[in-house]
């Protein structure tokens, strides 16, 4: 006779119980960091554009002598507005970026805070705000 018994192995449910709390709580602190530095980078992105697009403005000045206005806004950079002869653009190798929450810059020229004003909203789009919701500017 065969008295071997036949012993199954594997993993109880309390040791499953143990393994999903631990991993909760790795997710419940590693979570946070993750999304506030995404936060983070997409400021370094706005930031980023704006100086580009500074570049760019200044170009634009050198070349036809002055900003362009409100009205014209930043599309001047990239096709030429009508009645600017010394335009040699475009001045922008692709097409005017948004902000990265999908909004477009806002571009004030005169500014108030220098010879043009280029800002984005921040994460929440209104003004103010702190952390993600703080507006990123030209000027500071």
């Amino acid at each position: 006779m065969n008295n071997k018994r036949h012993v199954q192995r594997g993993f109880t449910l309390l040791e499953l119980l143990v393994v999903l709390v631990v991993l909760g709580l790795l997710a419940g602190i590693v979570a946070p960091k993750y999304f506030s530095q995404l936060g983070r980078s997409e400021a370094k992105v706005a930031r980023a554009q704006i100086e580009g697009l500074g570049k760019a403005l200044d170009l634009y000045r050198l070349e036809v002598g002055h900003y362009p206005s409100s009205e014209q806004g930043l599309q001047a950079l990239v096709s030429a507005p009508s009645g600017e002869s010394r335009w040699t653009g475009p001045y922008l190798q692709k097409q005017v970026p948004q902000d990265p929450w999908g909004r477009a810059y806002i571009y004030r020229q005169p500014g108030e805070n220098g010879e043009y004003d280029l800002l984005s909203m921040g994460k929440d789009g209104q003004p103010g705000g702190d952390g993600e919701n703080a507006e990123i500017t030209s000027w500071q």
